[in-house]
C-alpha cells in the first residue's frame, strides 16, 4: 500500500508515516518502476505500534530504542517499564512546576487587582510586572 493508504488505514497523516520512514522505523519497499514506497503488513503493524506508543507518552527516541531491541529478537518489556516510569517522573515534575506557576499567577492577580494602572514611561512598560519582585504576595494569601 502507498503512504496515503497506510495513513488512512491508521487514521494518521501521510507526513507522519513519511517522518517515521525517514527515521527508518518503517522500511517500505520501493517500486522500481515509479519509485513509490510500498508499505506492507509489517510496516502497518509497526506504525500502529508507534502511534500507540506516542499516545502513551513515549518519545520518538524511546520508540527507536524499543524497536531496536525488538528487531534484535530481545524483549523490550523491561525497557518499556523503565522508560514509562521515567516519563511518569518527568510528568510529575512538570505538573508540580505548572501548579507552582498557577499558584504564583493567582497570587499575583489577587495583588494586582488593587494596584492602580499606570501609563508607560520611557523607563517603564508595565509597572505590575516590573515591580513583581517587590510585591509581598504571601501577605495576601
Amino acid at each position: 500500500m502507498k503512504v496515503s493508504e497506510l495513513a488512512q488505514k491508521l487514521q494518521t497523516t501521510a507526513e507522519t508515516v513519511r517522518y517515521y520512514t525517514r527515521l527508518k522505523y518503517l522500511k517500505p519497499t520501493v517500486n522500481p518502476v515509479n519509485g513509490y514506497k510500498l508499505y506492507g503488513v509489517k510496516d502497518r503493524h509497526r506504525m500502529s505500534f508507534i502511534l500507540s506508543a506516542r499516545m502513551l507518552g513515549f518519545t520518538v527516541k524511546d520508540i527507536g530504542l524499543i524497536l531496536k531491541k525488538s528487531d534484535k529478537g530481545k524483549t523490550p518489556c523491561p525497557l518499556v517499564r523503565e522508560l514509562i516510569e521515567l516519563r511518569i517522573d518527568e510528568i510529575n515534575s512538570q505538573l508540580e512546576k505548572t501548579i507552582a506557576l498557577r499558584n504564583t499567577m493567582e497570587k499575583a492577580i489577587k495583588q494586582w487587582r488593587n494596584e492602580p494602572d499606570r501609563e508607560p514611561t520611557g523607563n517603564s512598560i508595565c509597572i505590575l510586572i516590573e515591580n513583581y519582585d517587590e510585591y509581598d504576595i504571601k501577605s495576601n494569601e
